[in-house]
């Protein structure tokens, strides 16, 4: 059975622009920056919807669960582009936030016949990396409709995940489906059914919110630092040196003796602010609060007072 574009609204034809191949450039431009100018205030309808996956996704890395994406296409690529840059901002390993996206890694540069039509594909992707029921599987669809991601998300509930999506459509089949839809209702786009506009841009920026606030409650990010960033070259050194610096107010050439010391921006800072200078002791409070420096700093007071 062939698929009704005409009952989604993604699909349909934006008024607004009917005549844009006519325009000059400058005229091309303001027309996709005023559409743009939309974008924002359908996420921010959304922010309830947003901010209750937050709240099960924290829980869930609390038990040692994962996020995972699901996607194709254009919502593959945005999934993919979320998780992978968890690892070096955040410090989690690459397992913690994945996205599986029809037809794989070789999806991202070039489309794989077919992928996206497969529920199968979906189930056999989500059984490789042995889902569970501690893991999160959000679908990623702008139309809320594509095979794959709906096959993963009957698959991972059946396994008792708690499923979620994010969708620019309304009425979806997909936000029907999950236990916690996102709705981010975006319109028609610039050209009709190029939902790597509107749709992707949401997309994006939900993502960027489900992970860094997820990531900011789980610790990872302390004032507004990325207290766990990977200092992997002279740029990210001199960042975690920097932000030992201005967080604890002393000097660049302290931080960066404390480093050599401490090896991590985190433990760095954790070791000044609290006043214990062995690191054995910074390990076993940093471990017993899972890295989250404030719960150990609050540890340490406590720990102090009942002395």
């Amino acid at each position: 059975m062939g698929v009704n574009l005409n009952e989604i609204s993604t699909e349909q034809r934006n008024l607004e622009t009917t005549n844009i191949d006519l325009l000059s450039t400058i005229e091309i431009l303001k027309k996709m920056n005023q559409e743009d100018y939309k974008i924002a205030h359908a996420v921010e309808l959304a922010l309830p919807q947003i901010a209750k996956l937050v709240d099960k996704v924290v829980k869930a890395f609390y038990q040692d669960g994962r996020l995972i994406y699901m996607g194709a296409g254009t919502s593959g690529r945005i999934g993919i582009l979320d998780a992978v840059e968890c690892p070096p901002t955040f410090g989690v390993s690459f397992e913690m936030v994945q996205c599986l996206m029809a037809g794989g890694e070789k999806a991202f540069i070039k489309a794989v016949e077919g992928a996206e039509d497969s529920k199968e594909l979906a189930i056999s992707d989500l059984q490789r990396i042995k889902i569970s029921k501690k893991d999160i599987v959000v679908g990623i669809a702008a139309s809320g409709r594509t095979p794959y991601v709906i096959g993963g998300i009957e698959y991972a509930k059946k396994q008792g995940c708690i499923t979620s999506c994010i969708v620019t459509a309304a009425n979806s089949q997909l936000a029907a489906l999950v236990d916690l839809p996102i709705e981010a209702i975006t319109g028609e786009e610039v050209i009709a059914g190029s939902t790597r506009l509107k749709s992707g841009t949401a997309q994006k920026m939900i993502c960027n919110m489900i992970s860094t606030a997820s990531m900011i409650k789980m610790g990872k990010v302390y004032e507004n630092y990325m207290i766990d960033v990977q200092a992997t070259n002279q740029k990210l050194i001199a960042r975690a040196e920097g932000m030992v610096s201005q967080i604890t107010g002393i000097s660049l050439e302290e931080a960066r003796e404390k480093m050599a010391i401490y090896k991590t921006a985190k433990k760095t800072i954790f070791a000044i602010l609290s006043g214990i200078e062995d690191l054995e002791t910074v390990n076993e409070y940093l471990d017993k609060t899972k890295g989250h420096i404030r719960n150990a700093l609050r540890m340490v007071k406590k720990d102090v007072e009942t002395y």
